[in-house]
């Protein structure tokens, strides 16, 4: 039973990627940018709620503590048929540090995995209101950000000419 309830999870997760590859980036693509032009764009899923934890022990005999900030984990976890990686990016007084789970969709920027690791990690230093490091890249707090204000603040239904257009980018 939990086999069947953990593949089916699994299934819908493929799912959804595949639809927004499909779907979305092509709709971006098309409302952004005309036929001739082929932008140098990465997609990435970025997923910092997740049960996955890591720990790191400096020596063999010494104790098990949380990876440094910045430590990334690309292999051994992450799926060989996807592009993805964790990234470890605050240190914490209490329990256990949470990588966040990043999953590149899509890539034409011809980066480097190592690359495309080091500019995520240094995006998440770039947050206006924060002196540190949090825990997404700084244009996805932003976004979060701002869709939580307009959710809050804006009462009022659609226009009908933005309920098919990408708007909210």
């Amino acid at each position: 039973m939990l086999y069947q309830v953990v593949h089916q999870k699994a299934d819908e997760a493929v799912r959804h990627v595949q639809t927004v590859r499909e779907w979305e980036i092509n709709q971006t693509m098309r409302a952004l940018f005309p036929e001739t032009h082929e932008p140098k764009l990465a997609f990435v899923v970025v997923t910092r709620r997740i049960s996955t934890r890591f720990f790191a022990r400096p020596n063999q005999a010494g104790p098990i503590s949380d990876p440094p900030p910045g430590t990334v984990v690309d292999s051994e976890v992450t799926r060989p048929e996807r592009y993805d990686f964790f990234l470890v990016l605050q240190s914490v007084r209490q329990g256990t540090v949470a990588p966040t789970h990043y999953n590149v969709i899509y890539d034409t920027t011809g980066l480097k995995p190592d690359r495309m690791q080091r500019l995520t990690y240094k995006l998440t230093h770039l947050y206006f209101d924060w002196r540190g490091t949090v825990h997404v890249p700084a244009p996805c707090q932003c976004a979060h950000k701002l869709a939580f204000l307009a959710g809050t603040s804006l009462h009022a239904e659609l226009r009908n000419k933005l309920s098919t257009t990408l708007f909210y980018l």
